[in-house]
């Protein structure tokens, strides 16, 4: 059952007692995204799900939003469920932002599993991302999100499910444009906030990416893991950026993998 505190919208699955994964979206989604690795989470796990601020069920930021604000939300949602330590799982912004409380709350990151999520960008590319930026600015999520499905589903994929086409194009076009643009201003900027960590990052991590995530691609992954001692890079092949829904097994079993070898 859903819970509101603080104006977050989190849910709570699994195993009470067990050791806490929490998982965190990305840009324009909400906790719904997680449906497809839930179940193979909570047969062996605390698993807390929430809405990141200005998305799904939970207010938007009060202060301008920023990686260390959706970091300080993280916590709070730890300290709402009695959890002193988590792994958490982030997806694309969500990679971003668990990055971040890494740095900011060492003692409560337990491991961090970073899936299709992003480094420091090319010129063209950072240009692109601030387009789209204004874009939403200007027109609101409807702006962007074909070009989104595009990006995050493979062709013959969205060929074959307009159904997934629909599910997930409709969690994008509900966030309010008056937020929307300023959440996507954190993943277009928020990069330098958690590029080349002083001191480096040192705790059990799995860096996830598809070969065809032209945003997020293999050689994003691989400077995400250079920069966090002790990580693992695996590339997906045929998948781009909602790896997570279009073949969720990929991704859950070499997530369950890693977390079976750590959380002990």
């Amino acid at each position: 059952m859903a819970r509101v505190q603080n104006g977050t919208c989190w849910e709570r699955f699994g195993v009470a007692r067990a050791p806490t994964i929490v998982l965190v979206h990305g840009l324009g989604l909400n906790r719904h995204v997680w449906q497809w690795m839930i179940p193979t989470l909570e047969r062996d796990y605390d698993v807390i799900s929430y809405d990141l601020l200005g998305h799904g069920d939970s207010r938007p930021a009060l202060d301008t939003p920023s990686l260390s604000l959706f970091g300080e939300q993280l916590a709070s949602v730890l300290d709402a469920a009695g959890v002193a330590r988590a792994a958490l799982i982030g997806f694309s912004l969500g990679g971003m932002i668990i990055r971040r409380f890494a740095q900011d709350y060492p003692d409560r990151t337990a491991a961090l599993v970073i899936l299709n999520s992003a480094h420091r960008r090319t010129a063209q590319a950072q240009t692109a991302i601030e387009k789209r930026v204004d874009q939403a600015a200007s027109e609101g999520p409807s702006a962007t999100v074909d070009a989104a499905l595009e990006r995050w589903f493979t062709d013959a994929f969205r060929a074959a499910h307009p159904d997934m086409m629909s599910l997930v194009g409709n969690w994008v076009l509900a966030n309010n444009p008056d937020v929307y643009h300023k959440n996507y201003h954190v993943l277009a900027h928020g990069i330098d906030e958690i590029v080349a960590p002083s001191p480096r990052l040192c705790l059990p991590s799995l860096v996830i990416t598809g070969d065809e995530d032209v945003g997020n691609g293999p050689e994003m992954a691989k400077a995400i893991a250079y920069e966090i001692d002790g990580a693992e890079v695996k590339i997906l092949r045929g998948l781009r950026h909602m790896a997570l829904a279009e073949d969720p097994t990929a991704v859950n079993a070499p997530v369950n993998a890693f977390l079976a070898s750590v959380m002990t």
